[in-house]
């Protein structure tokens, strides 16, 4: 597939090899992902993963894999990934142009998918 699926903001690189350098898990990929859930229906889920699954778009970005899994596609197309710390919080903010509204507390999105994968080479 061509065209970018998602894209990480120099901030969020250095947080995911962060993550992945002091996980005790095994996994040395970030898979992102669509599940349903939340007020808004939807939220973004990640995991650490070691291998890839059949269907899944790998990115790799400044010595950074991302695994993206095949359902959420369609709804993450030209998504800016970045890792966000202010006063009182701090976490991952996915800057979604497919998101066409959010819950109050930033939790859960409503997304609508791309209609066509007519993506220029």
């Amino acid at each position: 597939m061509k065209g970018n699926i998602i894209t990480l903001t120099p901030a969020a690189v250095e947080r995911v090899k962060s993550l992945i350098a002091n996980s005790t898990e095994h996994g040395t990929m970030l898979r992102v992902g669509i599940e349903k859930g939340g007020c808004a229906g939807l939220h973004y889920s990640m995991e650490y993963v070691s291998e890839t699954l059949a269907g899944d778009e790998v990115i790799n970005q400044d010595d950074v894999t991302i695994v993206i899994d095949p359902k959420a596609i369609l709804y993450l197309l030209g998504t800016e990934m970045d890792y966000v710390e202010d006063k009182f919080s701090s976490g991952f903010k996915f800057n979604n142009p497919n998101e066409t509204s959010a819950c109050g507390c930033g939790e859960s999105v409503e997304i609508t998918p791309i209609e066509s994968l007519d993506i220029p080479n």
